[in-house]
């Protein structure tokens, strides 16, 4: 008589995705918000909306992923980093339009259940949430065998934030003569990093054990640098003064994701050498030869999130991200837009 087959034989392990459970339990107890009902476990996660003195509140969604920054977990076998990354990419987004986070999911598949590493990646996206100030509420962990390649997965997350009608930031506001502030990003943040594996692993043969004097650090180490979390930091900003309009600097850099929010009929010349670009993205720039251009359009150049904001409440915005530890600069402003195609100009 042949040996019943189960689902472990086929790869997926039930005991052990049960087991993993109860320790990402432990890890959404330590993300509180008002508004969580229950806790993780259950097949949806409930959060009431009485949670404040909004009229008319309106919720903003967001979702993304860590990209190939994931391969560098990989290499060094760090994976309690790419979770802040994860919320990072999505609080940031729903941020631009004044939104505050309120819970946050995440998605984490991989070919085998590998508990530890699960842990350490969920632990991330824990203290993402804890940075974020909203509540880690449920998520999904799957086993799928055959699809990655061992020690590998694939991360996704989800949050959802909440603002007043009359408070959303959309832009509609931004008129020439508005400043543009920009804030200091962590380093590469989680954009152009099949860029940055081509330059530090196939041009330069690096290793990420291999110390460069310009990080102060490992390759590894600065290329797992966790994104940085604007949420703390701008909301007490957007409360007190006239912003109108913000970019969260991903994915087409400084070039394209400013652009998203200036209206038509303006442009924005921006002032070079304005701010301080970080060592990383000059290494990357000589070591791979790119062109500023290309450099502008793929990564953040030290430039993480921009606040657009009138000329008279300027010095007070910059003032008020500098006592909060943050590096802040005016790096440019918005003019009229003089040439149907070009809306950046550079002086």
């Amino acid at each position: 008589m042949k040996k019943p087959l189960t689902y472990a034989d086929a790869g997926v392990d039930i005991d052990k995705a049960s087991g993993l459970v109860e320790s990402i339990k432990k890890i959404a107890q330590q993300t509180p918000r008002s508004g969580v009902m229950g806790e993780i476990g259950g097949f949806g996660g409930l959060f009431s909306l009485n949670i404040g003195n909004l009229t008319s509140p309106v919720l903003v969604s967001s979702t993304d992923g860590v990209g190939t920054k994931l391969k560098i977990a990989f290499m060094t076998g760090t994976h309690d980093t790419v979770g802040i990354d994860l919320v990072a990419m999505c609080v940031n987004d729903i941020i631009v339009e004044g939104a505050k986070p309120l819970f946050f999911l995440d998605y984490l598949s991989m070919g085998k259940l590998d508990t530890d590493t699960a842990i350490a990646v969920v632990t991330g996206v824990g203290e993402g949430c804890r940075q974020a100030g909203c509540a880690l509420l449920g998520g999904e962990t799957a086993e799928m065998p055959g699809l990655y390649k061992d020690n590998e997965y694939d991360l996704v997350g989800f949050v959802v934030g909440i603002v007043e009608n009359s408070k959303i930031i959309d832009g509609t506001e931004i008129r020439v003569g508005n400043q543009i502030i920009g804030i200091a990003s962590s380093g590469l943040h989680s954009n152009g990093y099949s860029l940055v594996r081509k330059v530090c692993f196939d041009v330069l043969k690096l290793d990420v054990d291999t110390y460069v004097p310009d990080f102060g650090q490992t390759v590894g180490a600065e290329l797992l640098t966790p994104t940085k979390i604007y949420s703390d930091t701008l909301h007490p900003i957007i409360r007190d003064g006239p912003i109108f309009g913000m970019a969260h600097i991903t994915g087409g850099g400084i070039t394209d994701n400013i652009l998203r929010v200036i209206p038509e009929g303006c442009g924005i010349l921006m002032h070079k050498n304005s701010w301080e670009i970080p060592p990383v993205f000059k290494f990357l720039r000589e070591a791979g030869n790119i062109a500023e251009p290309e450099m502008m359009r793929t990564f953040n150049n030290g430039i993480g999130f921009v606040a657009i904001v009138p000329e008279d409440f300027t010095q007070e915005v910059v003032e008020r991200l500098i006592a909060v530890n943050e590096k802040a600069y005016v790096i440019g402003e918005v003019v009229e837009r003089k040439d149907a195609k070009e809306r950046m100009e550079w002086a």
